[in-house]
């Protein structure tokens, strides 16, 4: 266009143009920061919304697992650990917009924003990345895996989890035929401007990935509310008894049993008479009452449980009944603990019979002896054989004579106790330091009743070394000597235990040995 050839005239009028082009494109430079920075507003105040909206989220939660903790609490967890990872990656980015912005005289003048020479000197020094440059690759890192470890596994977020590492890659960049460091591709050589508002949209993702998790987290929830596997059939009728012949006008219906549907407060009367705290617990989503059937006939049971539902109390009321009835025609006899007596123990045992008080009961048998009420103590110890019948009667409270039952339970000897080294029975690996301290004990395994064994004696055998008898339930200094000299890997018994038990009228079975092997 300036060629030697040209006149001056065309050389000044090619100038010209030269001139008009260059200042064409630096008006279309300004339009273009001037977008940016609108953009970057834009991005700001929606950030502003968004953060409210997932505080206010978190706030909800916070409420929520004070209400209903078996629910909520697991939630709001991990809703405070994902609001803390999205607080602090935005508060860094934060400050390293306030350190960008600090480059210029006034940061809304965006058409100034035209250099990169900031983030360029900050993050780059020649090819590589600079300290400052790989903080910011691993805050983007520490976000992202962060996030993927909360909701790792849970239902119905495959599609935020792509979104989260699609989002908050930093993978190399394919460029041409090779690739370039994503800072670089991102950051590198852009105006001031334009990388402020990547930072702003960076921004924009984070918030966007908290509520979408925290969105599907609470999803989630709602719909394990609302499964029919929290939920069970109830029988509804108009009475709690029919004659024959009557016309049976029962209804079913749906009832929640889940354990997070616990009621904040209960107010209930049985037949007109508050029941106190004692008289029932909560167990389940189900408040079990424990009272007593009181006399024949129909009993009803009124009031109200409150339901704690968004900081509100919400009043569902109760209106049941139930019947005690009379002229049962056998007895219940059982056995608290299991379905045979043992010798050497006090047996617990509960005989009844149905709609008749406990007064108009009488049980007998060889070793049984009434406690009170319906509850008696079973000792067979001084019974010879091997069974032992139990003959119940009981008067009618309404005059109509009397009716008798009984049943016959076996008899069966203490089973053998086991003896122990720290808590461990049979063949046990163990350091010698660690044998030296503990203490031997035995027990009764797989039995019902609780009777605490207390080891008074034992003897203590090393290979090589002769057998010591130890007094207590701990080796003594001999016995620790004998221990020292013992190798690696060989067994050491302890035998011939002996134990006492409390409350017991009967000797004991030979406590079972225990084998030590040494580890070291």
């Amino acid at each position: 266009m300036a060629g030697g050839n040209l006149s001056p005239r065309q050389k000044m009028i090619n100038l010209m143009y030269l001139i008009f082009i260059a200042m064409l494109a630096l008006n279309m430079s300004k339009e273009v920061l001037s977008a940016f920075g609108l953009m970057n507003e834009r991005l700001v105040e929606s950030n502003e919304s968004a953060e409210l909206r997932n505080k206010s989220f978190v706030d909800n939660l916070k409420l929520k697992a004070e209400e209903q903790p078996e629910k909520y609490e697991p939630l709001k967890a991990k809703g405070e650990a994902l609001d803390q990872l999205a607080s602090d990656f935005n508060a860094y980015l934060e400050e390293l917009k306030g350190k960008m912005t600090a480059t210029v005289d006034n940061p809304e003048e965006y058409e100034s924003m035209d250099k990169g020479d900031y983030l360029d000197q900050n993050f780059f020094k020649g090819g590589k990345l600079k300290p400052e440059g790989e903080e910011f690759k691993a805050k983007i890192v520490g976000f992202r895996e962060g996030v993927l470890k909360l909701i790792e596994g849970q239902k119905g977020m495959e599609d935020v989890v792509k979104s989260v590492k699609d989002k908050f890659n930093t993978d190399d960049v394919k460029r041409g035929a090779g690739t370039v460091e994503w800072l670089d591709h991102n950051f590198k050589g852009f105006p001031l401007v334009a990388s402020l508002t990547k930072m702003t949209q960076l921004q924009s993702d984070i918030k966007t990935t908290e509520s979408e998790i925290l969105g599907n987290m609470l999803q989630g929830t709602l719909s394990s509310e609302v499964s029919m596997t929290n939920y069970t059939t109830l029988m509804e009728t108009s009475k709690s008894a029919y004659f024959n012949g009557e016309q049976f006008d029962g209804q079913i219906v749906l009832g929640r049993t889940d354990a997070s549907t616990k009621p904040s407060r209960v107010e209930l009367t049985l037949d007109g008479r508050k029941l106190s705290d004692k008289q029932y617990t909560i167990e389940g989503g189900k408040v079990k009452l424990k009272v007593g059937t009181g006399g024949v006939g129909e009993h009803k049971i009124a009031g109200a449980l409150y339901f704690a539902q968004d900081g509100e109390e919400v009043e569902v009321p109760v209106n049941s009944s139930f019947a005690t009835v009379a002229k049962p025609n056998s007895a219940t006899i059982s056995a608290d603990k299991m379905n045979v007596v043992y010798r050497g123990v006090k047996n617990p045992m509960t005989i009844s019979f149905a709609g008749v008080p406990d007064n108009k009961v009488n049980a007998k048998a060889q070793g049984l002896s009434r406690v009170s009420g319906s509850k008696y103590v079973m000792d067979a110890t001084r019974i010879k054989g091997r069974e032992v019948t139990i003959n119940v009667s009981a008067s009618l409270p309404d005059g109509g004579g009397s009716v008798g039952d009984k049943a016959t339970f076996r008899i069966k000897d203490l089973p053998k106790p086991t003896g122990t080294v720290r808590g461990e029975d049979g063949a046990v690996k163990m350091q010698r330091n660690s044998l030296e301290i503990s203490t031997i004990g035995a027990k009764f395994d797989d039995f019902d009743f609780e009777l605490p064994l207390r080891v008074t004696g034992f003897k203590f055998k090393v290979p090589g070394q002769p057998t010591i008898s130890v007094s207590g339930s701990k080796l003594d200094s001999r016995a620790k000597g004998a221990l020292r000299k013992a190798k690696r890997g060989s067994d050491v018994t302890i035998f011939d235990i002996q134990a006492k038990a409390t409350g017991v009228s009967v000797i004991l079975k030979k406590v079972s040995p225990i084998i030590i092997e040494l580890t070291n």
